[in-house]
């Protein structure tokens, strides 16, 4: 483990949770698991003094996450500016249902991280090339070097951002459910219903040439 990764993201005002404070940890080995775990985060930033937010995909390259886009997209066009665009990047995965005897102490167990920041848009071409490599790379590991990379004609409707992990924190929520001493004895089912993550086997296209076998690399997803 390197220094770097040792030492946690700073706790600040945006990154403190106000609701079960305990719960929030600014460790960058978490912060970046659950990262890596995912691939759709939620953009949030503000157009024309109105909250938006966008699922898109992304990939986490050490400190730094990408997502990318058409050029066209407003986020995107924020970005492009020399001060950036202020954003706010959510993940969140969701590991069981906790069902309690009573309805209001119904919960999820959930893994979810926040980071708060400035996205600028990725103009250097070696860095372009590494981000969507990386988010090829993080949906399907093996996928990049087993595929067309994009031609001049798709690299110039394709804008990619870049947000530093420099204000981030993780937020998780274990365990069972939380019954209030007087409802123990009530006769309702109570305990975590897991919610399991799983893949299919892979369903090859219409057109697909039937010499081509199944790459190894899915097999092992």
């Amino acid at each position: 483990m390197t220094m770097a990764a040792a030492t946690p993201y700073p706790q600040t005002e945006r990154t403190v949770p106000t609701r079960i404070p305990n719960r929030g940890s600014w460790d960058r080995e978490t912060v970046h698991s659950i990262l890596d775990e995912g691939y759709v985060c939620h953009l949030g930033f503000v157009r024309d003094g109105a909250p938006v937010v966008l699922p898109t995909l992304y990939a986490r390259v050490g400190d730094r996450v990408y997502a990318h886009g058409s050029t066209g997209s407003p986020a995107l066009r924020g970005a492009r500016q020399d001060s950036g665009l202020p954003v706010c990047l959510t993940v969140t995965h969701v590991d069981g249902l906790v069902l309690a005897r009573s309805a209001f102490h119904h919960s999820i167990n959930y893994r979810s991280v926040v980071v708060h920041g400035t996205a600028y848009q990725v103009t250097d071409p070696a860095e372009r090339s590494e981000a969507l490599d990386a988010l090829v790379e993080h949906i399907v590991p093996g996928r990049a070097d087993d595929s067309r990379r994009a031609n001049a004609k798709e690299l110039a409707a394709t804008a990619v951002i870049r947000l530093d992990l420099a204000e981030a924190s993780a937020k998780i929520r274990t365990g069972g459910p939380s019954d209030d001493p007087e409802d123990l004895e009530l006769p309702y089912w109570s305990g975590v219903l897991p919610v399991i993550h799983g893949y299919g086997a892979p369903i090859p296209a219409d057109d697909l040439n039937p010499s081509i076998a199944v790459p190894a690399y899915l097999g092992t997803r």
